[in-house]
Formats: C-alpha cells, sequence, structure tokens
C-alpha cells in the first residue's frame, strides 16, 4: 500500500480528483521534482509555434512511389530506415501541406503505446504522420534538440503519459502536451544538448545517403536497374492496371520443398536472370549454413538486472531497447558478433512488415541478445559482410528472400531455398567499396545513438541534483 498526504491546492489543479492513483503516482512525484527546479519553469506550449495531430482522414493506399506519399504510423516513426512504410494517393490526401513533416520537429505517439518520441531528420521530411502521432514545431526559446532530449527522457515520459484518456486504447492530446512544464536551463547546457542532437540528426542523415550510395554503387557495377512493382510478386495492395501472374510449370520443376506457387513464380525466375555473375547464398556462407540463437526461457526482469532481448519489433528501431530478461538456463555464448548479418526470420507478408528485412551488426548490436526468430550468417574471408548486406538489403536481395517463404498466417523462409540465393560477385575493389560504405554508415547510425543518449543522459543527471 502507498499512502500520503495531498493538500487541498493540489485537487483544485486537478479539477477536484480524489482518486489515490492519481495523486501518489509517478508523475506527480516527477511534477514536485520539477518544480524544485532551480531555474524558472516554462511550458512546453510557451517553447513551441504549434503542437498538433493531423486527425482523421481518408486514406487511399498505392503502391507507387510516383502516385504516393510515405504515411508513418506512432510505430514506424521510431524506425532507423523509413524506406519500406506504406504509401497513401497524393490524389486522394486532402491538405497535405499541413500533413507533412519537416526536418528538427518532436513527434510523440499519442494513441495505444503513447510517450515515445522521435526527432525528425531528412528522413522523416516530406512525409505524412497518422492522427496518432503528435508533432510539435519548437521555437528558438529553448531549441529543438534540447526539448527533444526533455521529453524523451524518463522525467518527461512520465510526464508525457500523465494526462492519458481511454480505457482500452490509451490516448494524449495536444493540450496535454502544451502544459508539461520544463526548466529553462542555463544557456550554455542548452547549447551542449541542442548540439548533441543537432550532431546525431546530422549523422543518421549522412548514414541514411552513405547506404544509399552503396546500394546505387552495386546495381552499377552489376548492370542492374532498381525494381519495380510489375517485377514481382507481393501480397497486398495492387494498382488496378496490374497484370495477373500466370504461369505454369512442369512436374519435374516442382520440388519437394515446396507446392506453393509464389516459390515459382516466373516474374522471380525473370529477376534471377537478369543477374550477372553470382553464387548460392551458401557458398559464401562460414560453415556454408546460416544459424541461430536458439531457445531459452524469458523469464522478465527490472531493467538492468538480467540481459536485454531484442526482439523483431526490436531490432529495427533507431535506438534499440528490448526486454530484460533472467539469464537463468540462456546461453550467452551466442552473442552477436559485429558484422553478423540478421535477417527477420518470421512475420506476415505486408509490405511494410519487418519479416525478411536484413540488419548488420554495428556496435549497437555486438554482445546483443537476439531472439531465434533471426536468421544470422557470417561470410567467409573471400566476402566482405557488407557487400553481403547490401545486396541482401536491397529491392533485389528483398524480394528473394520473400520468394522462399512458406506458411500462413506466420511464414519462414524455407531454409534450403534461402541457401539458394543468388549473390552477385563482383570485382574485388568493388566489393570491399561497398562494405566500407555499409561499415561507415553503420557506425555513423552508432554514434548517432550514443551523442542522442549522451543528450538524454544529461537532461536526466541535471534534474536528479535538485532536491
Amino acid at each position: 500500500m502507498i499512502a500520503g498526504k495531498i493538500k487541498l491546492s493540489d485537487m483544485r489543479e486537478c479539477r477536484s480528483r480524489l482518486d489515490g492513483s492519481y495523486h501518489l503516482s509517478e508523475a506527480q512525484t516527477v511534477k514536485k521534482k520539477i518544480s524544485s527546479s532551480p531555474h524558472p519553469l516554462l511550458n512546453i506550449g510557451k517553447v513551441t509555434d504549434r503542437i498538433w495531430h493531423a486527425g482523421r482522414w481518408k486514406r487511399v493506399y498505392v503502391d507507387n512511389p510516383k502516385t504516393g506519399i510515405t504515411l508513418l504510423g506512432s510505430s514506424a516513426m521510431l524506425k532507423g530506415d523509413l524506406s519500406h512504410e506504406k504509401l497513401v494517393s497524393k490524389k486522394y490526401t486532402d491538405d497535405i501541406p499541413d500533413k507533412i513533416l519537416q526536418a528538427g520537429w518532436i513527434l510523440i505517439s499519442c494513441s495505444g503505446t503513447i510517450g515515445n518520441c522521435a526527432f525528425t531528420n531528412a528522413q522523416h521530411a516530406g512525409k505524412l504522420a497518422s492522427q496518432d502521432v503528435i508533432r510539435l514545431k519548437p521555437n528558438n526559446i529553448l531549441g529543438a534538440g534540447l526539448i527533444y532530449a526533455y521529453l524523451a527522457s524518463k522525467y518527461g515520459y512520465v510526464l508525457l503519459t500523465q494526462g492519458t484518456s481511454g480505457s482500452v486504447i490509451q490516448h494524449i492530446e495536444p493540450e496535454n502536451v502544451e502544459v508539461i512544464p520544463i526548466p529553462n536551463f542555463p544557456d550554455s547546457f542548452k547549447s551542449e544538448v541542442n548540439q548533441l542532437i543537432k550532431d546525431s540528426s546530422r549523422l543518421r542523415d549522412e548514414a541514411t545517403d552513405e547506404l544509399e550510395a552503396a546500394d546505387k554503387l552495386l546495381k552499377e557495377k552489376a548492370s542492374l536497374r532498381p525494381l519495380t512493382p510489375e517485377d514481382y510478386d507481393y501480397f497486398g495492395q495492387h494498382s488496378a492496371t496490374r497484370k495477373p501472374s500466370c504461369f505454369t510449370r512442369r512436374s519435374n520443376e516442382i520440388s519437394s520443398r515446396s507446392i506453393n506457387a509464389f516459390n515459382y513464380s516466373n516474374r522471380l525466375e525473370r529477376l534471377k536472370e537478369s543477374l550477372p555473375d553470382s553464387r548460392p547464398l551458401r557458398n559464401i556462407l562460414l560453415n556454408n549454413t546460416t544459424f541461430s540463437t536458439g531457445s531459452f526461457p524469458r523469464i522478465e526482469v527490472k531493467k538492468g538486472k538480467g540481459v536485454m532481448l531484442i526482439n523483431q519489433s526490436d531490432a529495427f528501431d533507431t535506438i534499440i531497447n528490448g526486454k530484460w530478461i533472467s539469464t537463468r538456463n540462456v546461453n550467452l555464448t551466442n552473442l552477436v558478433s559485429y558484422g553478423e548479418i540478421i535477417v527477420a526470420g518470421v512475420g506476415t507478408l505486408g509490405e511494410n512488415e519487418t519479416f525478411c528485412r536484413v540488419l548488420f551488426a554495428n556496435e549497437d548490436l555486438k554482445g546483443q541478445l537476439i531472439s531465434g526468430e533471426f536468421i544470422r550468417m557470417k561470410t567467409t574471408s573471400d566476402i566482405p559482410s557488407g557487400f553481403l548486406y547490401a545486396w541482401l538489403n536491397s529491392d533485389y536481395g528483398f524480394r528473394l528472400i520473400r520468394g522462399t517463404q512458406a506458411g500462413t498466417k506466420l511464414c519462414r523462409p524455407i531454409p534450403e531455398a534461402f541457401l539458394d540465393i543468388p549473390v552477385p560477385i563482383l570485382a574485388e575493389e568493388d566489393m570491399k567499396e561497398i562494405d566500407r560504405m555499409v561499415r561507415d554508415a553503420h557506425s555513423k547510425r552508432h554514434l548517432a545513438n550514443v551523442k542522442e543518449l549522451k543528450a538524454i543522459a544529461m537532461v536526466e543527471a541535471e534534474i536528479e541534483k535538485w532536491n
């Protein structure tokens, strides 16, 4: 039981609420902590030009980037790669200028899983966000970086989530955010935190540009063009003008691996035929095969008390926050090594799902425990792992991996078919250059995370000094 005293003035401030769950909540403790700030208090409404969400509107989904614009939901806004999200029609979306995102804003998830924050960079700019995302457009009083670091801190999270409404699905509204108190920290402190977030955003933009350049170089050296939706089969939204995929196969062409027509697509065969000199994936992997972390008990513990487990839903976020589990009966000798290639190995076939998407194990993933649903692989010494990542992460690689799937609701790649995926072999100097670009880009992503987390830690440490 938690017991405590409150003042009559506390009840007036919250419209005469009497429930102890409110007055003795962590939010009230944090508010008292913030109110003891030695620096003047402002509120978020004072340090922003505007706080709003787009509201609901009719969505017409399309599959052509020329006629569509990317839509980010409250989960997608946290991802490190935003290039695979759903597209909505430009023609049938009203008031696009008011819905479109710009760099340097702060996004807050406001429905369902609430209180998560993202700082927008060039990847977000030009995209739309759903009604489940609140946008903050900061002014120059405190700076966007400081406001973001404050709201993304453990104190900001508590303040953001204190004013929820709804029984099953929780919500917060712009007016809840407007009244959140924020200290006017000293100028030197504001400058340092703002610069850290600014540098972090710049590094993420540079990493994205470098990965795009690596993809472009790979296709140029392999004489491959970017794919269009007509080049492959997929599940989900289709254009009305799309030609149906009809083909025949002789009985001797059907393997014992699968009778799924999707695995024998003629579009997939044409895609393979377009590749230059290639080897099966198995021939460039250490021990000619993939491996996984395996299964183990998952007993959740408090943060920092065991080991962090990274699932598919966590691994593709910009900053990875997994679940903490007990180390009892968990094999900690099979942690991720730098440079591993990791593929999301189970999921559904939506175009914006992480199933079959690829990760490069950078400094953030090195030494981490990942779930057994991931397909893991290491390359032989003559094929750089960064090059293999660039190939499997390309539109060609993704479609080839998806072409090996089997299952109904939850799908998985057929192991033997996965190992037969063709990998184009380029000149050694070209593969090494692509590998260098991939590694450099992922190191920049790691450094960006280090700077962002440092800024958030600075805010938390400053607040913890107050009595």
